[in-house]
């Protein structure tokens, strides 16, 4: 009997803080609105208002949001790359070890290429992706602050 009284105690406890978390990822971290596709989610944490006020004053402002550029556009793979930031941006600003300047990582930086390019298909299709000095050619490199600064 002591037994089960113990693994009720074990997974009600298990189970209480999977909720707490869960509440508070959800409603004081706003976790909801990450679902959504409204840019001012990634304004929630601090460390992203330099980006979100210059996307907010730029020339993208009307025509694309943070996950136009930042996820890929079919439904799935947007929403694993949206876990995936969200999970290593939530570990970062708790632990507060992100690098200052924030720095995109290689597979965020390949999304954003993607989806310049599918976007502006009519112009880059003009331009190839050659190497130069030694590197593959890409938008950012010469495109640098477009959508926000990239320090």
């Amino acid at each position: 009997m002591r037994i089960g009284v113990l693994q009720g105690v074990v997974v009600g406890g298990a189970l209480g803080l999977a909720l707490g978390v869960g509440a508070y990822t959800f409603v004081y971290a706003k976790g909801w609105s990450y679902l959504t596709n409204n840019p001012a989610a990634c304004a929630n944490c601090h460390i992203m208002h330099e980006q979100y006020d210059a996307w907010h004053k730029g020339s993208h402002r009307s025509v694309a949001s943070c996950n136009d550029c930042h996820t890929p556009h079919a439904l799935i793979p947007k929403y694993l790359v949206k876990a995936e930031n969200g999970f290593w941006h939530s570990f970062y600003f708790t632990t507060g070890t992100y690098p200052d300047p924030i720095r995109a990582r290689e597979v965020s930086s390949r999304i954003a290429e993607k989806n310049c390019r599918r976007c502006h298909a009519e112009i880059v299709d003009q331009v190839d992706n050659r190497a130069v000095h030694g590197k593959e050619l890409d938008c950012i490199r010469c495109h640098r602050d477009v959508g926000h600064p990239n320090r």
